[in-house]
């Protein structure tokens, strides 16, 4: 048990929920390994994930070098995006289904008609422009954040918020498995003419094919609805940012007069560029309520392991 104890003193809390996910996915990719076609090279990449968790934390801990306390804390962002073409390679295969026409009858039966089609009758080039740029800022948001409380050396507000936000990340790719869907873009309209359907201005092109490209249909792609990233419910985009945005309201961040208007409208761009069902916002919304509320558990739960300060909103 001390072997054991000393093995794991050196993680932070959002390194320990890392190499917890990291084993679970290494176990899924050994017990479904007949529907698996690269399991091996999963595990393999997974087992040096966990190695190099451990590696980074000790050297943080040990060796007081700039270098390795900056590695620590943003090696997580490239981290999320492995960790998200890992799920491509897994769900399709193990799941073999998916439920987008539970999710079109949920958003009929809440509205009464498809929202994406409701909207797009207001739709306008520089609208859709604006919204796509925003939408394309996603992944930027938590890092704009982190800088944001680096700068004011808010040390264990920053683990908390890396921590929160690889712990949301984590329980959407869940759901992702649970309820994978391709979205209204592929069921309810014509993937191959959005660009004429549901044009922009200058950029919107370009910041599609980087969309559809991180999801693995890039241009070209036949039939790419049977290739896309089944990444629907609940939506990570939304359940992301809201989390971002209430820490950045609970944390008393000046960071909260950008994220709060550009949350917004990057969660309503979800339905507005056909990429969500507003289901998806709902099962965002509800993943983001249980996230902050159990995160902020097992984050205390973990200080008190180490016998390190708890996090509080008030204090922090």
């Amino acid at each position: 048990m001390n072997k054991i104890k000393f093995l794991i003193s050196n993680l932070k809390s959002y390194d320990f929920v890392v190499v917890i996910f990291f084993i679970l996915l290494t176990i899924a990719n050994v017990v479904f390994s007949s529907r698996l076609e690269y399991w091996k090279l999963f595990v393999l990449l997974n087992v040096l994930i966990i190695s190099f968790t451990f590696l980074i934390s000790y050297l943080t801990a040990n060796y007081d070098r700039r270098v390795w306390r900056i590695i620590h804390y943003w090696y997580i962002a490239p981290l999320i995006l492995i960790t998200f073409k890992e799920l491509y390679f897994m769900i399709k295969p193990i799941r073999q289904q998916d439920f987008d026409e539970l999710f079109i009858a949920a958003d009929r039966w809440i509205f009464g008609t498809d929202p994406t089609h409701f909207l797009h009758q207001y739709s306008f080039p520089l609208l859709t422009e604006i919204l796509q740029i925003v939408y394309g800022s996603f992944y930027f948001l938590p890092i704009i954040f982190g800088i944001a409380l680096l700068r004011k050396n808010r040390y264990l507000a920053l683990e908390f918020a890396i921590f929160s936000v690889v712990y949301g990340f984590f329980l959407s790719y869940i759901g992702y498995f649970a309820l994978p869907g391709v979205g209204p873009r592929f069921t309810l309209h014509n993937f191959e003419t959005i660009n004429t359907d549901l044009p922009g201005l200058w950029l919107t092109n370009f910041l599609r094919e980087i969309v559809n490209t991180g999801e693995s249909i890039p241009s070209g792609t036949s039939n790419p609805a049977d290739y896309v990233q089944r990444d629907v419910f609940p939506s990570g985009h939304t359940m992301i940012t809201l989390v971002v945005m209430y820490l950045s309201v609970k944390m008393k961040s000046r960071s909260k007069y950008f994220f709060l208007p550009v949350g917004t409208l990057l969660i309503f761009a979800t339905v507005y560029l056909w990429y969500h069902y507003v289901i998806d916002l709902i099962g965002g919304l509800v993943f983001m309520i249980f996230s902050v509320w159990s995160g902020k558990h097992v984050f205390n739960w973990w200080k008190r392991f180490k016998n390190e300060e708890e996090f509080d909103y008030a204090k922090h």
